[in-house]
């Protein structure tokens, strides 16, 4: 099965033909691990209130204190060029292209300056797969970063960049990622994950490394001692199934390495794609979030996703099994080519967290609290 029939509210899934949804719920309530099953009955058919019943008692099971955290990061691209041409992608331009480019040392420079003083600790460096960029730019660029801001913490780059440099240069994927590391990479990001099927990707983005080596790629710097994040880009050309089959593969990977800080969805914006579907609708998002709760037992951390869904929505998934709200997000430029541009500074957030009854907690990518929390 892998076509929607929810249940409009509790009362209707007595009925006989919801017995698997409260089997599966009866299992998620007593904190037992979900099967494929149990998770296709609860996507597929349970209500949105008991899938935000369950998945808000699992978050409070794994946090119980009353806060919600975010990162004051900011998103620095530093290149749009790229040769992977992916149908999804509104922020790309090819080798040959106007308007590629490639970051210079003094405005990497002013990026980082203005985070740190606005109350920042990371940047989330990502690219394109740039043809001609050698691997030594990417080393003496971290190299430099962690010589100048020996404070910041360097969270950059994603699987299909290591992946693609492995190749492109003849290393191993763990050779790549021992050579960043040296150089001052701290932690990666799940960027490109978009769908994990094979199937899928070969649709959307055809030239970018299949699921198999994106999870690869994870499971190797997790062995290095990279912590990482995993991420899921829905509603694009995947079916409902091929969601469920992401979450299990990411929950596969994780019962090995135990790497993974945190898990984060985002619905596709389409405008300004070479992929023509209408965006997902509000519930659609709170759905997928919650069963990613439920499923994702070993991850100890669910990201809401303001960037995409908006400050309202993203309160809502405080209650759907978020405990996270992501990222202060100075600077957002994929997202926003595809026609989307939510803007929230830290008063913002702090204020729908604490009208959520949470209170605010900047932390670090690893889940430690700052110290000093920042006054707002």
């Amino acid at each position: 099965m892998s076509t929607f029939f929810p249940a409009h509210s509790p009362f209707d899934e007595q009925g006989a033909e919801f017995e698997d949804v409260r089997q599966a719920a009866a299992l998620a309530a007593s904190g037992q691990r979900l099967d494929r099953a149990a998770a296709e009955a609860l996507y597929y058919k349970a209500s949105l209130h008991t899938l935000a019943q369950l998945a808000h008692a699992m978050r409070l099971r794994l946090h119980p204190e009353p806060i919600v955290t975010y990162v004051g990061d900011r998103n620095i691209n530093y290149s749009n060029v790229c040769v992977c041409a992916c149908r999804f992608c509104a922020f790309f331009r090819a080798p040959d292209q106007d308007g590629g480019y490639v970051i210079s040392r003094e405005e990497m420079a002013q990026k980082i300056e203005e985070t740190l003083a606005l109350g920042g600790t990371q940047v989330l460096l990502q690219g394109g797969h740039h043809p001609d960029l050698p691997l030594e730019w990417y080393e003496d660029l971290l190299r430099w970063m962690r010589a100048t801001w020996p404070q910041l913490h360097i969270h950059a780059f994603s699987p299909p960049e290591i992946f693609f440099w492995a190749e492109k240069f003849g290393l191993s994927v763990t050779e790549v990622l021992r050579r960043l590391k040296d150089a001052g990479l701290h932690s990666l990001p799940g960027g490109g994950a978009e769908i994990l099927h094979t199937g899928v990707r070969a649709q959307v983005s055809p030239n970018k490394c299949t699921a198999e080596q994106w999870l690869g790629v994870m499971e190797e710097a997790h062995k290095l001692g990279l912590r990482t994040t995993a991420t899921m880009m829905f509603g694009h050309e995947e079916e409902p199934a091929h969601r469920l089959d992401h979450l299990f593969a990411v929950r596969e990977v994780q019962d090995r390495t135990h790497g993974f800080t945190a898990f984060i969805p985002w619905t596709f914006q389409p405008a300004h794609t070479r992929i023509d579907v209408d965006p997902l609708p509000a519930p659609a998002y709170l759905r997928l979030l919650a069963v990613s709760r439920l499923v994702l037992d070993n991850i100890a951390n669910i990201q809401a996703s303001w960037v995409t869904m908006g400050p309202q929505v993203a309160q809502l998934a405080l209650f759907y099994g978020a405990n996270d709200f992501g990222s202060l997000m100075i600077e957002e430029n994929v997202v926003a080519a595809a026609g989307v541009s939510f803007r929230m500074d830290r008063s913002d957030i702090h204020k729908v967290i604490r009208t959520a009854g949470f209170t605010p907690v900047q932390r670090t990518m690893d889940y430690t609290p700052v110290v000093p929390q920042p006054e707002v």
